[in-house]
């Protein structure tokens, strides 16, 4: 298997990207209005895009919070690509990317471990084994059957 991340240049390469991994992902994405927002916020953001040959496998959106703080608004990989090491590519490339860009922490929002789901159990590992700490469940962030979990990496000492 030989794939390829890129920092998409074009609005269109970024939303195309996004609807082809997202809408193959009901289990994570299935709130249909929640998706679609995604798909149009990734225009604007900086994505980096994995593809195989011209097919994207994965992709990870993200979105300046602060001076110092920058957040994964969204990331998927296609299903018949998870366990590749296409998510880990993408984050080391996400954290560089956020290094260069002088961010102090890198921060995500998933579905926290008090709902119990296997598929965002496995998120929650992923995003353990990548060095987020947990920080704070915000049990209404979303709505009460859907508790957000906030996690954060430090990326520097100091800001």
């Amino acid at each position: 298997m030989t794939w390829k991340i890129v920092l998409a240049e074009s609005p269109n390469q970024k939303t195309k990207a996004a609807a082809c991994i997202l809408r193959a992902l009901p289990d994570w994405f299935g709130n249909i209005q929640a998706r679609e927002t995604y798909i149009e916020q990734s225009a604007a953001l900086p994505v980096l895009i994995a593809y195989d040959r011209q097919q994207p496998i994965g992709f990870l959106a993200l979105q300046e919070t602060s001076p110092f703080a920058c957040e994964i608004c969204v990331m998927g990989v296609l299903p018949a690509y998870h366990r590749h090491g296409i998510g880990t590519a993408l984050m080391q490339q996400a954290i560089a990317y956020c290094k260069k860009q002088r961010y102090a922490l890198l921060h995500v929002k998933t579905l926290d471990s008090s709902c119990s789901d296997a598929g965002y159990a496995r998120t929650r590992a992923f995003y353990r084994a990548q060095g987020f700490l947990p920080l704070q469940c915000l049990p209404e962030y979303w709505d009460q059957d859907n508790p957000c979990l906030l996690m954060v990496l430090p990326l520097s000492g100091q800001p």
